[in-house]
């Protein structure tokens, strides 16, 4: 059994916290697909040590994006309470759209199978946006045929701008997502049928 972090010696909880940070950053720059040895490589650490603390990737993903995960959840909660419900959506797409620009392993991360993450999160995140949107088309500013599953399409849409630097990123993904958001809007012309579009295809 692993032990919690403040149960650790201090060259323990050193080595746990240079783990993550360095696993964050190759996972931000190249997705993840990185190998366990290279983030202890880079962290300083044997390969043994990694899987003593992270038996498995699946462990070290959840561990290393645990407050991006927060921040996405308490986004959706946020635009949830807020008393506009278009500001609310409009936020939340704007807010994971962001995300996904400036940082690849949490896009990975976020739509990944992982079983931790299927329950904890994706599941809950799935169950609230569809709330958020339910509100946005009751206030009659989202349009009725306005789906979930079009989150995909928005993030398959803003993908392209991973690896760019994320200034550029940035600046690209709030434009990007100010043209989506205005097709968005009621009164806008009618679309095509929604497609049941599974999250994973924004990794392929």
């Amino acid at each position: 059994m692993t032990a919690e972090p403040s149960q650790m010696r201090a060259d323990a909880r050193e080595n746990r916290a240079r783990v993550l940070a360095v696993a964050r950053d190759l996972f931000a720059e190249r997705g993840l697909d990185v190998p366990m040895a290279a983030i202890a490589r880079r962290a300083r650490v044997g390969v043994a040590t990694l899987y003593r603390r992270f038996p498995t990737k699946e462990a070290l993903v959840a561990e290393a994006f645990t407050e991006q995960f927060a921040l996405c959840q308490a986004a959706i909660e946020e635009a949830l309470a807020d008393p506009d419900a278009w500001r609310g959506f409009r936020t939340v797409i704007e807010k994971v759209c962001l995300l996904q620009a400036c940082d690849r392993g949490f896009t990975a991360a976020f739509v990944a199978t992982f079983p931790e993450m299927r329950s904890e999160v994706r599941d809950r995140t799935w169950q609230c946006f569809g709330e958020l949107v339910q509100r946005a088309k009751d206030s009659g500013e989202l349009r009725a045929d306005f789906s979930p599953y079009d989150l995909t399409l928005v993030l398959m849409a803003n993908s392209g701008l991973a690896g760019v630097p994320v200034e550029v990123a940035t600046a690209a993904s709030q434009r990007l997502v100010a043209y989506l958001l205005e097709s968005f809007r009621t009164g806008a012309d009618a679309l095509p049928p929604p497609v049941p579009l599974s999250l994973d295809l924004v990794l392929n």
